[in-house]
């Protein structure tokens, strides 16, 4: 873009407007860009919400600072602009291209709309693409609050570790250290469990009179992840003591330490504690918290009643929300719940995300909802505006079982071609040794191919299983009988199966005589 200049002050909106010295060249005629620095500081929504399920980390809209949030109202520019940023893994180009093409077409940027641009890029985990809206921002003069810095800080440490983070950190003047870029900086340590940074940066942060109810629960975090749930309910009792605010994030991490030591009455003191003192604080994400602490205790019923709770509190639509009703429902074996809140979802939102195929995906998956599965990954293949690998190829966890399933259900049905590729698709995505097929779908593939004398078929299964270090002497007999139905002589098979160190027992000598003879 041309060197932006030309700075004058908009009365109306009390900003200040800043535009590009135009070009005679046509092509260039159009890059211009207006960027409203709005008086009130912006940057970080405050929106304390659950840990998921009992993760220990810190929620990214709760993670770095507290500031105002930018006004709910979204531009249609801004979803244009965020649709093309998100939509960057699957189309290629950088960010930088995308931002300097989108306003070659004549469309204004405002501060505000990059702001939430890189709060929904981190709020999906694309912390690359929101690192570089920021940096193509500071190229441009963009005046970061103290905040922006602290969000930057959080995204540096995701994309290039924590030690680039403290070298922005210690690069920073005396004046732009404050309590966001320190609060930031902590975050950080406690994410990655660096628990003598963090306890010496706190203690700074106190020495500075940075303290506040975000410091404390960055520090219950810690705890939580180091496994030391006890160590959380005394520093509640110290926040009480100096009248730190306790933050609906703060009473849902108190709830999940009584939840994590088995004490389900500490988690239910503390309900009716925020309920009845601090009812201000109590949203969907309490009942969420509730609930699942019901849940991992067996107590059925009441987590039901939690999850009524949930919805009717839920409000404004929420696809957070929707993701916590299908995950704990799905962990209640409730079937009908998890479609019924599925056709809410979508009902309730213009487009569904892929974020919500795949938490509903993950869900049918722990139901064995085969058909369901099937039903809703070709409506996502029909549906999806950019093609979401995680959703299809999940490298570890509930989706490669989502695969499993997948292929039983395709064995199930003789469609031996989909099978496959779902076999080769998990395969290619785990690591070796962390996922196996079962046997009985072993079982399957050899007895098509036996019956279809198909040796190569059997040799690609054969290096799969391979991959996965799941052959046995079990394999290399159906792998044996395959050769024999075929009527292949292979000498070197012998060998094949000493190098592998599996033993050879009579059954399998047996079948080596035949296949390995002249």
């Amino acid at each position: 873009l041309p060197k932006l200049e030309n700075t004058a002050l908009n009365p109306s909106l009390q900003s200040v407007v800043v535009l590009p010295k135009r070009s005679n060249r046509p092509a260039e005629a159009r890059d211009w860009m207006m960027i409203i620095r709005c008086r009130s500081r912006i940057l970080l929504a405050e929106n304390p919400t659950l840990l998921r399920t009992f993760c220990t980390v810190v929620e990214e809209a709760n993670d770095v600072a507290e500031v105002v949030s930018p006004p709910p109202k979204e531009s249609s520019n801004e979803k244009r602009l965020y649709r093309r940023l998100s939509a960057l893994g699957a189309t290629g180009g950088t960010t930088a291209q995308t931002l300097n093409q989108y306003i070659r077409e004549g469309h204004f940027i405002k501060k505000i709309e990059l702001e939430r641009c890189v709060r929904e890029l981190r709020r999906y985990g694309k912390y690359h693409h929101a690192l570089e809206v920021m940096e193509w921002m500071d190229k441009r003069d963009v005046n970061f609050s103290n905040p922006d810095l602290a969000v930057r800080l959080d995204l540096i440490s995701k994309v290039h570790g924590v030690a680039a983070a403290e070298g922005f950190f210690n690069a920073l003047s005396p004046p732009l250290q404050t309590r966001n870029t320190y609060g930031a900086l902590l975050n950080c340590y406690c994410k990655l469990k660096m628990a003598d940074k963090a306890l010496a940066l706190f203690q700074e942060i106190e020495a500075k009179n940075f303290t506040t109810s975000l410091s404390f629960n960055n520090i219950m975090t810690l705890y939580i992840g180091l496994n030391q749930p006890e160590k959380v309910p005394p520093l509640v009792e110290e926040m009480k003591k100096r009248k730190i605010h306790l933050s609906n994030f703060t009473y849902n991490i108190w709830m999940l330490s009584f939840s994590i030591l088995g004490d389900i009455e500490g988690v239910e003191r503390v309900f009716e504690e925020i309920t009845r003192d601090k009812k201000e604080s109590c949203n969907w994400t309490t009942y969420s918290n509730v609930a699942g602490a019901y849940i991992k205790a067996g107590l059925h019923e009441k987590a039901k009643s939690a999850l009524k709770m949930l919805e009717n509190e839920m409000g404004r639509p929420s696809r957070e929300a929707y993701h916590f009703l299908l995950t704990f429902h799905a962990s209640l074996h409730n079937q009908e719940e998890v479609h019924r809140i599925w056709d809410d979802l979508k009902s309730s939102f213009e487009t569904t995300s892929n974020v919500s195929y795949r938490v509903f995906l993950q869900a049918l998956a722990k139901l064995e909802d085969l058909d369901g599965l099937k039903s809703c990954f070709e409506e996502w293949e029909l549906n999806c505006s950019y093609y979401d690998t995680r959703v299809a190829n999940r490298s570890n966890g509930p989706f490669v079982q989502t695969l499993a399933l997948f292929m039983k259900y395709y064995l199930g049905n003789q469609q031996m071609d989909m099978a496959w590729k779902c076999l080769e698709t998990a395969a290619a995505q785990v690591e070796t040794g962390n996922w196996q097929p079962h046997s009985d779908n072993i079982d399957v593939f050899m007895k098509h191919f036996k019956e279809e004398r198909d040796r190569e078929s059997a040799e690609k299964l054969f290096k799969v299983l391979k991959k996965l270090n799941c052959v046995d002497d079990k394999v290399y007999s159906l792998l044996l009988q395959i050769y024999m139905a075929a009527g292949i002589k292979d000498p070197e098979i012998r060998q094949r199966i000493e190098r592998d160190g599996i033993l050879i027992t009579a059954e399998l000598e047996d079948m080596l005589q035949k296949v390995c003879s002249e």
